[in-house]
């Protein structure tokens, strides 16, 4: 099942929010690094909403550990999960494996 383009971009724009939702306890030192307990799972959650399958489980769980542990904040995981979906998955599917007899 295809997203269409339109749905496909807002994802891109909801990775790219949720992303820096997920890097703004930068912007306050030390307390906000606590902000992440709550946030991890809350990101993780949605990582599993908006890709689904195995890969949306596996994003879901990496999504958790990544905002849990202090300065790994800068990994744009949401974005990496797009990027992952939309362009190089993409790219995979038309991709053929020619095999000599």
């Amino acid at each position: 099942m295809s997203k269409t383009k339109s749905n496909k971009y807002q994802d891109l724009f909801m990775s790219l929010l949720f992303d820096g939702v997920g890097m703004l306890s930068f912007t306050i030192p030390f307390i906000g690094e606590f902000t992440d307990v709550i946030w991890a799972p809350i990101a993780a959650w949605l990582m599993t909403r908006m890709y689904k399958g195995k890969a949306g489980q596996a994003a879901g769980a990496f999504a958790f550990v990544e905002e849990l542990i202090p300065g790994l904040d800068v990994i744009p995981t949401f974005t990496l999960m797009w990027l992952y979906t939309h362009v190089f998955k993409t790219k995979e599917k038309g991709r053929t494996i020619e095999v000599d007899p």
